[in-house]
């Protein structure tokens, strides 16, 4: 039969990819590019960028180009043939990147590209991507004893194999929960949750309504029901997912995984001779050391701390003055908070959401990024899709193509929670020819109801205009090594920079003029409702800063203190809140359970990177601020200084080449409201 995944496409045939096709084309592709290597190293003379590493180049797009449309549907498709088909190719793939960084040959190749005296000929990207790879064939082990490189590539294999389980264990999870409840029982609920609750049941053939523990149907419970017992047990169902207590408990529970995947982790970073995780984590990243992350954590938090504090007492003095609520629960927290944002700000969410069409927004989107970048972006139809909900746009400078992306915006079963960017091409140039970057843009929103279009709320603006800022990233870069082109080879505490930096827009008055817009009259956002949402912007910031503040040293310090004696997953994040937080935690609360970020996603010994990119975004705003939001100048810096150099530099010279300086911590206290 023919294989889709083995043919050569402008974008994923997705249509004609079964799970059957999965495994035997990457197996196919692996043996091919072991062999072709090979035979490259093979040939006579010394190595040369042309003759060595542009082929290998090719051959690594090809796999990707293979790969990346079956790990998108894994992603926001899931069924159990294509979840076994994407596991079975997990420990091939992983075996294969061990075989690659632990190539003597092939390192020493590299090695003497690198001390040649015509290396400093070389094009930067290309200079840069043979610095990179020498330092991961180090982390990768080439350097280890026989028996060590085989443990190392055995621990790879199995870490690979458990983030792979972590995260199908949250997704099976999340979809196994579903309450049947009654209009009755959701009063307090906007209509806009109503309905999508009623359509969740229709979907079902279901009577009355239907709640699950996707984000668009949990949020409004905790934010607008009246039901405590309820609120109570759509909460307790979401902190417990995927663990050994809650409704279902030790299902899928992910306790047992997280043992073994922080023992392997740092047995691994032993080998490398790291001291921990934590070490070995940043040998690719901005920061320099563990100190410096755990004092940047730290001040932030007590920074941010005071505030949070006060918040807090706000809320529970609210709670007690104005609903006779004693003991504030976390069920409650939300709830109450809603109620003290309007009647502090007299507005609402709900308020808002019917000037936030999805469309109207992804148009002001748009028009942002023509303002800053002179981008033109079109939608295209008649295009290979895999869902009804998938949509394809172009993004054009004077009518030449840059890049495309996919949008895939609204929650459904099988579909992992969160929202993300991936890359689905990188631009590269090979053999005279230019192929243009394409992503994957994934949210989880709420769907459109009937023949009423998805109206988003001010998070859901902002997550959008997050994701898209990622996208940029990837589309808009300059350069033609695929290994620093876009987001590759971007130090991962600056990864976020970009899309970080893209949701300042959503709260200027002057951009939500055109990015807002009434579901039925096209108007903008009222004079007044606009202040009032400005105003609330940084309600009860402190306490959303110390909630990510500790997601993030829970994080480091279980990476940096994991094997010490009397060091436990659940004793060290209580530690933590004990410092940091201002909430108090239910002893069932299994938040660790369902930490994709880091168990089964990028994010290990790297959480705190958002805050860390949140600093350097804040400060790069900052500039648009003294020389004008939509200034096309400062709007053209940033994009030659940051989304276009990729990771052809290193990221601290890249924010100094665009702010005249190294970054400073104020305009994040600023910009989030936090006093001084």
């Amino acid at each position: 039969m023919t294989n889709p995944l083995l043919e050569t496409n402008t974008l994923p045939p997705f249509s004609a990819i079964r799970p059957e096709h999965v495994l035997p084309a990457v197996s196919s592709l692996l043996e091919r590019n072991k062999r072709r290597i090979g035979e490259l190293l093979a040939a006579p003379g010394p190595h040369s960028w042309e003759s060595l590493i542009q082929p290998i180049e090719d051959l690594e797009d090809e796999l990707s180009q293979c790969w990346s449309p079956v790990a998108h549907l894994n992603g926001v498709l899931n069924s159990e043939a294509l979840r076994e088909a994407y596991n079975a190719c997990l420990p091939l793939l992983s075996e294969y990147n061990t075989w690659m960084g632990q190539h003597t040959a092939l390192y020493e190749a590299y090695r003497d590209l690198a001390e040649r005296d015509d290396f400093a000929a070389l094009a930067q990207d290309r200079r840069q991507a043979v610095n990179n790879a020498l330092r991961d064939f180090r982390l990768a082990g080439v350097a280890l004893p026989t028996a060590e490189k085989e443990r190392y590539g055995e621990l790879q294999q199995r870490l690979s194999e458990l983030g792979s389980r972590f995260t199908d264990n949250v997704l099976d999870a999340t979809n196994a929960w579903t309450k049947q409840v009654t209009a009755e029982q959701l009063a307090g609920l906007p209509a806009t949750a109503l309905a999508s609750a009623r359509q969740a049941a229709e979907h079902k053939g279901l009577e009355g309504c239907l709640l699950t523990l996707e984000y668009p149907s949990v949020y409004p419970v905790l934010t607008y029901c009246d039901d405590r017992a309820l609120r109570r047990e759509v909460y307790t169902a979401n902190v417990t997912r995927a663990s050994e207590v809650g409704p279902d408990a030790g299902r899928f529970d992910n306790t047992d995984l997280i043992t073994e995947i922080l023992g392997l982790r740092q047995e691994l970073a032993g080998l490398l001779g790291f001291a921990n995780y934590a070490e070995l984590s940043l040998a690719t990243k901005m920061a320099d050391s563990p100190d410096q992350v755990i004092e940047f954590l730290t001040q932030l938090a007590t920074r941010s701390r005071p505030q949070a504090q006060q918040e807090w007492r706000e809320l529970c003095e609210f709670a007690a003055a104005e609903h006779g609520l004693d003991d504030l629960k976390p069920w409650d927290v939300a709830y109450y908070s809603e109620k003290l944002r309007q009647r502090t700000y007299q507005v609402s969410q709900e308020e808002i959401r019917p000037y936030l069409p999805v469309n109207r927004v992804l148009a002001g989107l748009f028009e942002v990024v023509q303002r800053l970048y002179g981008l033109q972006v079109e939608e295209l139809t008649g295009f290979d899709s895999y869902h009804p909900e998938a949509r394809l746009f172009e993004i054009r400078q004077d009518g030449i193509a840059l890049a495309r992306f996919y949008l895939d915006l609204y929650a459904r079963s099988h579909k992992q929670g969160g929202a993300w960017m991936d890359s689905c091409r990188v631009r590269r140039l090979s053999a005279g020819e230019l192929q243009l970057p394409v992503a994957y843009l994934v949210c989880n929103f709420t769907a459109p109801v009937g023949d009423q279009p998805s109206l988003l709320t001010e998070n859901e603006m902002t997550t959008l205009f997050h994701e898209f800022g990622h996208g940029l990233h990837h589309m808009l870069t300059r350069q033609q090594v695929a290994a620093v082109s876009g987001i590759n080879g971007v130090a991962w505490d600056a990864v976020e920079l970009p899309s970080q930096f893209l949701e300042n827009w959503c709260h200027q008055p002057e951009a939500l003029r055109f990015i807002s817009g009434h579901v039925e009259t096209g108007e903008p956002l009222p004079a007044a409702l606009l202040e009032k949402m400005l105003a609330a912007k940084n309600f009860q910031s402190g306490m959303q800063m110390v909630r990510q503040l500790e997601f993030a040293l829970f994080d480091f310090r279980l990476h940096q203190l994991w094997g010490q004696p009397d060091v436990t997953v659940q004793g060290l994040l209580d530690e933590v809140r004990q410092e940091v937080a201002v909430l108090p935690a239910i002893p069932e609360n299994r938040f660790q359970n369902g930490f994709s970020h880091i168990f089964g996603g990028g994010y290990a010994a790297g959480y705190y990177s958002y805050k860390w990119a949140e600093v350097l975004s804040a400060d790069a705003f900052a500039r648009f601020e003294e020389e004008g939001i939509f200034n096309p100048h400062t709007g053209l810096e940033f994009r030659r200084h940051i989304l276009e150099a990729g990771g052809s530099r290193d990221a601290m010279s890249l924010f100094v080449s665009f702010r005249g300086r190294e970054p400073d911590i104020e305009p994040l206290l600023r910009h989030s409201g936090i006093a001084a």
